[in-house]
Parts: C-alpha cells; structure tokens; sequence
C-alpha cells in the first residue's frame, strides 16, 4: 500500500481494536505509523463487519484528504477530471470513486488504445488481446475484472458510471491502474520525445539527417 500521507510504498501491519457494536454492524479501529523516517504518521482506518465478522465497509479517518499524487501536466483534462474527482472521494463513498475511475478507464482505452466501443469487460479483452501493453499493465487490467467481481456486478461493465457496490480495494486499485495508464500513454511518450527533439537537435548541429 501507499501511505496515504507521503505516497511512498510500505508494507501494511495495522494494529485491530475493537470498538463495539451497534444495529448495523461490529466497529474495528485499525491503526499504524508510516515507517517511512521521513513521515511517521498515523494512518488510521475505521472498519464495519457483519455479523460473520465479514469486512463490509472501510474508511480511511486519518488523512481524510485525497491522498494520491496529483496527476501529471502532460495527461489531457478530459481523463484528469474525473481522476481528481475519483480521488476526492475515495475515502468517502469508494463506490463513487469506482464508479468514476471506471469511467476514466474506459475513456483512456477508447481514445488511447483505440478499442471499439463496447462494455468495459470486453475493451478490457480486447486491449489484452492486442498485446501492446507491457505485461506488468495487461496483469494489472486484467485483475480489475477479478477485484470488482464483474460476474455479479454486470453494470460495472455495462453502465460503467453507475453507483454499484465494490470490494474491500476495489476503488483504491482501479486508482492504482489509472495512473499506471497516465504514466505509460501520456508521461513515458513526452518524454521520449523530448528525447527525441534534442537528439535531432545534436544532429542537425551537426549537419546531418533527423531520425526518422
């Protein structure tokens, strides 16, 4: 996981506290400090279970503000918006969250991957079939079939924007792909070109062909 405060990557060892029950559900209070020596904070997430002691419901209290770094300059607004927004909300109604990244993801696949139109699971497919993306992006858009249980939640795939229940780290993952998306279809091809537009540079300086 990501802490939430400082965004580096660390591994998750939550203290459980029982708060207690109440005609909803059974409360725990999960806690750590960041081990990042440049942070240690706490990170504070409050749990409802059911009465299998089954997690339902799970809010991050501490930060209670979006907690992803912000999206880079080179990604077009038309993706960035609802990003941000996914993000906002993350701790407060993970099915919004979704329900917006869902949205995003399928708008990056259309418009920079070029799938046809379709529902989600199959632009999914379809995106993984083509075989362009490094594997390590294949996997993770793959899992998001597998994490939001699309089977049983067949809007998900169909009416992507639509207010549907999630798993526990759906939102948080469907986040995660995003911004691996942004990073290889927007980052990755600036700067290459940058790269590229100083190279070609060096070679006219010295008076000899661009690259083609």
């Amino acid at each position: 996981m990501k802490c939430p405060h400082c965004n580096i990557e660390v591994n998750e060892n939550f203290s459980n506290n029982f708060i207690g029950n109440d005609k909803d559900g059974r409360y725990n209070l999960l806690w750590m400090n960041c081990p990042n020596v440049k942070c240690e904070k706490f990170i504070i997430k409050l749990q409802k279970r059911d009465n299998l002691n089954k997690v339902i419901e799970e809010y991050l209290v501490r930060p209670i503000t979006a907690s992803r770094p912000p999206v880079p300059v080179e990604v077009d607004k038309n993706f960035s918006d609802d990003y941000n927004e996914a993000c906002l909300v993350v701790n407060f109604s993970p099915k919004a969250s979704a329900a917006l990244s869902r949205r995003c993801l399928q708008n990056i696949l259309r418009e920079k991957a070029g799938v046809k139109k379709g529902d989600l699971a199959n632009e999914i497919q379809e995106v993984i079939d083509d075989g362009k993306l490094p594997t390590y992006l294949i996997e993770s858009i793959d899992a998001i079939r597998n994490i939001g249980n699309f089977a049983a939640h067949p809007n998900k795939s169909k009416i992507t924007g639509e207010i549907v229940p999630v798993e526990i780290g759906e939102a948080e993952w469907l986040l995660d792909v995003i911004e691996s998306l942004f990073d290889f279809y927007f980052v990755q091809p600036k700067i290459l070109q940058e790269k590229r537009n100083e190279l070609n540079k060096k070679l006219a300086d010295l008076g000899k062909p661009k690259m083609k």
